[in-house]
């Protein structure tokens, strides 16, 4: 591969919609580099899935950052973020994307949460996104950095709008009348917890690369 559009970034993910908002994050930021070609995923790299044992977001999010950065050689980012409900104590929190027994099956999960929360009224199911991003460098020069995000709203009785994933859909961001997949990409990257957290992560990112 030539050097110019060698990987110089891994985001620790398959998941396409996060390497997306990143790029757009980093578009233009950084004199050189092409965000397309050079922004890249795990799969890119032939990095790792890796477990996520921590019992935080901010712990997983290191744990991963750590790990395929070690595997690759390349500085990495990853996050970690999930949905925390005030009126269940602050679950579904890291076991966001596997709450109905099975990683990644959002229709499942979504449709568990509304049953559970069935007969709450609105004035109780106020939730919010949390993300923990981390950017780490090995080497004998090592970096760590580790930024949060909010994203605050309450929760609809039933799933509006077809972008974002996980429980995008059922989530009203304060201030709004739509839920997140009813925003647009613009929007909801202006606002999200995602967005808030590798926002934070960019003044440190453009110095790494630049």
């Amino acid at each position: 591969m030539p050097s110019g559009t060698a990987p110089r970034l891994v985001l620790a993910t398959h998941n396409a919609g996060k390497l997306r908002e990143l790029r757009e994050l980093l578009r233009g930021q950084v004199p050189g580099l092409d965000v397309d070609r050079q922004v890249v995923d795990a799969a890119a790299v032939g990095a790792p899935d890796v477990v996520e044992t921590g019992v935080t977001f901010a712990e997983n999010a290191l744990l991963k950052a750590h790990a395929v950065s070690q595997a690759t050689g390349l500085p990495a980012i990853a996050d970690d973020s999930g949905l925390a409900v005030a009126v269940l104590g602050g679950a579904p929190g890291i076991f966001s994307a596997r709450w109905a027994g099975r990683h990644g099956d959002d229709a499942a999960n979504l449709a568990l949460l509304l049953a559970q929360l069935g007969d709450i009224g609105a004035e109780h199911r106020a939730a919010k996104f949390v993300c923990a991003a981390a950017l780490v460098r090995p080497g004998p020069d090592p970096l760590e950095v580790l930024e949060t995000g909010e994203l605050r709203g309450s929760l609809l009785t039933e799933p509006r709008g077809t972008g974002g994933f996980g429980y995008d859909p059922i989530l009203q961001p304060d201030g709004w009348q739509v839920s997140c997949a009813e925003l647009t990409a613009q929007q909801k990257n202006a606002i999200s917890h995602r967005g808030e957290a590798f926002r934070k992560l960019l003044p440190a990112i453009v110095r790494l690369l630049g």
